[in-house]
């Protein structure tokens, strides 16, 4: 367990664990302690920068901190840039590959997450028609099984 993220938590109710985009794929940040202390879901982002994705899940921290709702299928304004960002409930079986420092912290799933999918430029969602492919692969599909999320970098990572 790392003793870090102990600290923020007891600290600031919660810790974001930032992974930076590498030669693997894109970078990806989510939180530990939003479960054990407020009872809301843990969140996930993928695909943005890392200053960026510290700061979107900070903002809905607080606002769950404060006694916001957070749950699936939840559009929530005002995080980045003005653009909503559409919370939906990751599937148990990404855990193991995005979640480590957060299994470790709880000894084990389940403890909810919430992947915080953010729009392309124009305004359109993963699961929305015209989206380029390069959107598409900057973040996975986490309330989809692995086995059926389209073909790409994120499904490389779950199985390799």
């Amino acid at each position: 367990m790392d003793l870090r993220t102990v600290e923020q938590v007891k600290e600031h109710g919660w810790s974001v664990v930032v992974v930076p985009a590498d030669e693997e794929g894109p970078g990806f940040a989510y939180t530990i302690g939003l479960w054990h202390t407020h009872a809301v879901p843990e969140l996930a982002v993928f695909g943005l920068g890392v200053q960026t994705m510290h700061v979107l899940l900070n903002s809905l921290g607080h606002r769950a901190a404060a006694g916001a709702a957070l749950e699936g299928g939840r559009e929530c304004h005002g995080i980045i840039e003005d653009r909503p960002v559409v919370l939906k409930p990751a599937d148990l079986r990404w855990y193991w590959e995005f979640f480590g420092r957060a299994i470790s912290f709880y000894r084990r799933p389940p403890f909810p997450v919430l992947q915080a999918v953010w729009p392309d430029a124009a305004g359109r969602f993963l699961w929305q028609p015209g989206v380029s492919e390069q959107y598409q692969q900057s973040q996975p599909q986490l309330w989809m099984k692995p086995a059926e999320h389209p073909p790409g970098v994120w499904t490389a990572l779950a199985t390799g």
